[in-house]
Order: structure tokens, then sequence, then C-alpha cells
């Protein structure tokens, strides 16, 4: 066997040569495989770990690699069937309506899922690691872990110097959000989940914009709560109907995102933020701001609109920020924000769910955020998302007429195109997987039917402009096959 050959060549040698052996008997050395096969001691290393990842060898460091004792006879499976009964019961709420049980992760999957190799990522909801302030965060990591008392038991409500920057960043140099009105959280999701739980009784209804994120729907429904859908355009959410919403319903919470919202793009116009306020106000309504996209802005937006929390003394919003989308998947820190009474049930639900959020993520979080480094690369994403951005509407606009892009939005890292009627949208992304492009489908972004069929093109984690055009340029064989020019 010559020096170039496989590791996977030669732990099928050895698989074939193993009935030679005893169960227990040791094996040549390393030493007398590189000899025999004429291989590299590195071939043989992973070779061996090959068959002890299938239970055929056993390796004992310093003793060599002996081959494994039988298997014991699979045991019988047991009989679940029990489960399904008991899984799919439904409970009624105070009102004795049915709350259904069943979680729906599809579109929440659909984004979080890493496509095959060699498919472009049209359909993530990250930045690319290119992106990524991962020197930044190693640095805020290293100096985290040597503060005094880092991996010590933080206060509950998290770090005093954490929430004080988060209340800065909410309500402004001095807006009306203080440190103490504002809990350290797990990421937005978990914020999002606790404010939900902790604002509607199972088997209420929830208003929410529509089309809006599926991660906000997940939640809602596996907290046994009814989305109830408030179309939206590209203003954002119809405030007239927001308003017939809650008299209709009796909701007493309202989810939006006003700034870049998941999947539309669409700023909540100003004459539409007070009136918000005003309907869930007259309907002792809670909204529920989820603010995730503010550090995703674009750096031809100009100045943005302060948060709604910033425009509210009375405590009618709840509001959600995390560090996750700007930083890195797994910088999960987060924050909620709120005024009254209802930041103690805030408080309850989160310590009876997680006690806490680690301290040295929660200190990591702060020596990043104070860094130098944390303002450039605030620049330096703007920039970039800009740049994909106007790549992708551009390569859209020429290689996919037939997909309608009525918005280009100035924030976020996505593009939300509407479909040809008729088109099966789950046809189109098939196609698109084999074509070699992932793209993520509109149907989960709606709680009811929705009005036409949609995808979502995700321009942030994507290795760059290039990888954008030949994702376009795949997505066109795509539609070719699924829906014809």
């Amino acid at each position: 066997m010559q020096e170039r050959s496989s590791v996977g060549e030669l732990a099928e040698t050895l698989r074939r040569e193993l009935n030679r052996y005893s169960h227990g008997e040791k094996l040549p050395s390393s030493r007398a495989l590189v000899e025999r096969y004429r291989v590299s001691p590195v071939t043989v290393t992973r070779a061996l770990a090959v068959l002890a990842g299938e239970g055929l060898v056993v390796t004992r460091p310093g003793a060599g690699a002996f081959r494994a004792e039988p298997r014991r006879r699979t045991p019988e499976p047991g009989d679940t069937s029990w489960q399904e009964l008991f899984l799919s019961a439904e409970s009624a709420s105070a009102s004795g309506e049915p709350i259904p049980r069943t979680v729906d992760a599809s579109g929440v999957l659909a984004t979080l899922a890493a496509p095959p190799p060699g498919v472009i990522e049209f359909n993530g909801g990250y930045l690319h690691p290119a992106l990524q302030p991962e020197r930044a965060m190693a640095a805020a990591l290293a100096r985290a872990g040597r503060r005094p008392g880092a991996w010590g038991r933080p206060p509950m409500e998290g770090l005093a110097e954490l929430r004080t920057w988060f209340a800065r960043e909410i309500g402004g140099p001095s807006g009306p959000v203080g440190a103490s009105e504002v809990l350290i959280t797990a990421g937005g999701q978990s914020a999002l989940t606790t404010a939900l739980r902790a604002l509607a009784p199972p088997g209420a209804a929830v208003l929410v914009e529509s089309p809006t994120y599926p991660g906000m729907l997940a939640v809602a429904r596996a907290s046994g709560l009814r989305p109830v859908p408030v179309p939206a355009d590209a203003e954002g959410v119809r405030t007239e109907l927001l308003a017939a919403a809650f008299r209709a319903t009796g909701a007493r919470v309202f989810v939006c995102q006003p700034l870049f919202q998941n999947p539309t793009g669409a700023v909540l116009a100003q004459h539409r933020r007070s009136e918000v306020l005003r309907a869930a106000r007259e309907a002792g309504a809670f909204v529920v701001e989820d603010d995730f996209a503010r550090g995703l802005v674009h750096d031809d937006a100009g100045e943005l609109p302060p948060p709604l929390a910033a425009e509210d003394p009375d405590g009618v919003v709840v509001h959600l920020r995390s560090l996750t989308k700007i930083t890195s998947p797994s910088l999960r820190v987060g924050a909620l924000a709120a005024r009254g009474p209802v930041l103690s049930r805030l408080r309850a639900i989160q310590v009876v769910d997680s006690f806490f959020v680690p301290r040295p993520l929660q200190e990591t979080a702060l020596e990043l955020v104070g860094a130098p480094a944390w303002p450039r690369h605030l620049r330096a994403v703007r920039a970039e998302l800009r740049g994909r951005r106007d790549a992708m509407a551009t390569a859209v606009r020429r290689e996919l007429p037939e997909l309608a892009l009525a918005h280009v939005p100035t924030g976020g890292y996505h593009l939300w195109l509407r479909l040809p009627e008729g088109t099966d949208e789950d046809a189109l992304a098939t196609a698109g997987l084999r074509a070699g492009v992932a793209v993520a489908t509109g149907r989960p972004y709606f709680a009811a039917e929705p009005p036409a069929p949609y995808l979502r093109l995700s321009f942030a984690g994507v290795a760059g402009e290039a990888e954008i055009a030949e994702g376009v340029r795949r997505l066109r064989t795509a539609c070719d096959e699924a829906i014809g020019r």
C-alpha cells in the first residue's frame, strides 16, 4: 500500500483483517502497521479512530489497539405508543377552550439548520463568521475570565453595569429607561419566551404582525397561546386593524418589530407609532417590542427612530434587545426592559426557568461593548450589510424579474420576495437545494393562511458579494425548474 493511501482505504483493510484476531487480542503496533502498509503514522492513527468509533477496536493509551469484545444483543425496543395519546391530549383554558399542545419548530429550524456542504446559505439568520467580531470576542472572553468573581453567582437580574449599558441603549442618555428596569436574559428568544409567559395566560389570544418572525409564533403556540394576525404593509402594522383586533379578540398583548421587521424589513411609520401605543392603552394591553435589528442598520439608513419604550412613560411597552444578531449565535445575551409591577413577574418567571444568565457570558458581553473594537465592528457591519443588500437586490432584479421585490430595507439582513401566484414554495425550496442554494419559504411567517407565496433571502450568512451572485444564479436554475419562465 502506497503512502498516499487514504484513511478510509486503510480502515477498510484493517476491518477485513480483524477476524484474524480474537476478541480482546492486541493488534499490531502502530509502527508495525506503518511499515506493513507503507502509510504515515497519522493515517494509522486516524484509521484506528474510525474503527474505534464503529465499536470494532478499543484503543488504550500506552498499551495499543485491541479487537473489541462482541457487542451485547440490542434490547428489544419498548412500546412508546402510549405517548401519542398523552402528547396529543388538549387541556382546557380558563374560558374552557382547548389548548393545543403540539410544538411546531419547523419555521425556526429552517433558519437554524446548517445546509449541506456546498450549498449557499440564503436561509440563515446570523452573520457569516467573516462578519463576526471573533478576535474582539476572544479578547473580551479572556479579559472577562480574569475579572474578580467572574465565575461566581451573578445577581439574578444581571450585572449592574450590563443593565446600565442596555438601559442607555434603549432609552438614550437621558431617556425614561433606568437600569433597575432592565433584566439580563439569555438572548432574544429567551426574552420573548419570558415575556409571553408573563403577559398572557394559556389559551389567550396574542396579536402579531402578519407576516412575522416564525420563532415568535412557535413560542406563542408552545405556551398554549393563540396568535392572531394583524396585517402589515410597507409602513408597519395597520393600526386601524390593530385597534379592531384588540376589540374583537379581547387580546391583552401585541408583539411587534417596529424597526426593520422580520421578514418584510419595514419600519413602523412615525404617525403609526403613537397609534400603536394608544390602541394598546385603550385595550389595557401590553406591546412587546422586539428590537432585534437595531444593531443591523445599514450605513445609508439615516437617523433611526427611537424604540417605542423610549416614548412610553406608562409601562405599556415591554422591550426586548439582544447582542446575538450583531455578534455571534453563541453570544446569547439580551435584555428585557419594563416598568411597573410587570417587571416583578418577568423577573420571577426568568428565575424559575433559568435562575440567571451565566456570569462569564455577562462579563464577556460587558467587556466587548466597552472595548474600542466595538464601534469599529458596528461600522464595519453596517457598511458590509449595505453592500450585500445592494448586490442581492441588483442580482434578483436582473436574474429573477418574476420575483417581486417591493421594498429594499435600510437595515436587517434579508429581502422579502413575492412569488408568482400558484407557486409551490416547498417545491421551489427543494429545487433550490438541488441547485445548491438554501432559501426560507414564506409560509412559516404567517399565523394563518398566507395571502400569496413568498421567499425570504438572507444576505448575512454568506461569504460575500460573489457568493450572493452565485446563489442568485443557482436560484434562477431552481425557479426555471419549479416555476418556469
